[in-house]
């Protein structure tokens, strides 16, 4: 089952205390590619500039990612710079250059349509929005989306009246409560559910995930890592793990549903291992399998 994802695939230049890299594959849209691309069809929506590097475009048609969508413009591609301290938290932006991302119109190509599973990767809820009004919905189809504490600062009302048609929400915990204003995150969960969407994935980096459908809860430990090089992009595999997943099984119960957030859990791991999508590259199904049974020893009591 193929997923049509729309986002940012842009150049990113990052600092960690464990090194750096200048101009690497990045953007929303990337990340969450690689790692859904691993159980299904990827359909990306994007837009570069004439300076995107063609190794880049060799490594995605190497990958389960369809490029129909992805655009090519006169100009820079969107780049960001950013920096990261020992905690690994929220990184200090250096520079944002929007490039060609400025005037990016997002369309969903005629082959495209078909696709059940739909993901709004971390842009503009207007740019977000436009997607969904080319989408032909149907009962069967799957919308998920993702923002940032950007959006929610600037753009509430877009990104509320956004919510209404959403299925997944994937948010991160500080994300969660300055959109609802309401510090604990059970009830800001509550809150959001109130919004629209009908489940939501409180992503909680190195504290787990929360996922709030209904009168269902659950919450996992995040898988115990001993090597972080750059968190860069891991909010937007774990989505794509998560979609992919779901897009494979063509299942959406609550059973399904935390085993997807496991894998998405699991598919963050790779992207911290190294800068870039480096780790993610060498993904594959076996490497995924072996580190959820380890994560299995790990919770299991």
């Amino acid at each position: 089952m193929s997923i049509v994802v729309v986002g940012s695939v842009g150049l990113d230049s990052v600092k960690t205390p464990f090194g750096a890299v200048k101009k690497v594959l990045g953007g929303s849209a990337s990340y969450f590619s690689y790692a859904a691309g691993l159980f299904s069809q990827v359909n990306l929506i994007a837009t570069v500039g004439d300076d995107f590097p063609k190794k880049y475009i060799k490594l995605f048609n190497q990958k389960n990612i369809m490029l129909d969508g992805l655009s090519q413009a006169p100009g820079k591609t969107f780049s960001w710079s950013g920096q990261y301290g020992w905690d690994m938290a929220d990184p200090r932006t250096i520079s944002t250059e929007l490039g060609v991302f400025a005037d990016f119109r997002p369309k969903l190509p005629i082959q495209y349509e078909k696709s059940k599973y739909i993901f709004l990767a971390n842009i503009d809820p207007e740019l977000q929005k436009s997607i969904l009004k080319q989408v032909k919905r149907k009962k069967s189809k799957i919308i998920g989306c993702d923002t940032m504490d950007f959006w929610i600062k600037n753009k509430k009302k877009e990104l509320l009246d956004l919510l209404k048609d959403i299925d997944i929400f994937f948010i991160n915990e500080s994300e969660a409560r300055q959109l609802t204003q309401e510090p604990n995150l059970l009830k800001a969960a509550r809150a959001i559910l109130k919004f629209g969407p009908k489940k939501i994935f409180i992503k909680r980096g190195e504290h787990g995930v929360l996922l709030v459908s209904g009168k269902h809860l659950f919450t996992a430990p995040a898988y115990l890592m001993e090597s972080v090089v750059d968190p860069t992009g891991a909010g937007d595999t774990f989505a794509g793990g998560v979609m992919g997943y779901l897009a494979m099984t063509k299942s959406k119960t609550i059973d399904t549903l935390r085993k997807a957030a496991i894998y998405g859990t699991i598919m963050a791991t790779f992207a911290v291992e190294d800068f870039s999508l480096g780790s993610l590259e060498k993904v594959t199904s076996a490497k995924v399998k072996k580190r959820i049974k380890k994560f299995k020893k790990l919770v299991l009591f």
